[in-house]
């Protein structure tokens, strides 16, 4: 059976272009439009793991990381953070609220698979 990834972001075309390139890979993939329909799938099914935007309406990708990282089944879950959001102020907080990595977009394809492959196989 394959891994199950969700991939959380309130972007459209680049939920489209995760699913594609991790499906290619292998891989399943759940998609959510944002923080809290990320958090509600995540409650519903729990994924190997977890790539989310930082800057999206509602719940933000911080917000969300520290909700899954509350639920014990998402203790141990690698997390990836996937934004445009490049400072070391920002990457200190998603270090902080329990993010495994760091992914700045616009992503490769290549790039985003084999750094899945190291955290989940």
């Amino acid at each position: 059976m394959s891994k199950t990834i969700l991939a959380v972001d309130d972007s459209g075309s680049l939920r489209q272009m995760l699913s594609f390139s991790l499906k290619a890979a292998g891989y399943g993939v759940v998609e959510a439009v944002d923080g809290q329909d990320g958090l509600d799938k995540a409650r519903k099914q729990t994924v190997d793991l977890v790539l989310t935007d930082q800057n999206m309406p509602g719940m933000d990708g911080l917000s969300l990381i520290k909700a899954l990282r509350g639920m014990k089944n998402y203790q141990n879950v690698p997390i990836l953070m996937l934004t445009t959001e490049t400072g070391d102020d920002m990457k200190a907080k998603g270090r902080a609220a329990g993010a495994n990595g760091w992914l700045v977009k616009p992503f490769d394809p290549a790039r985003l698979t084999e750094v899945v492959k190291k955290l989940i196989g």
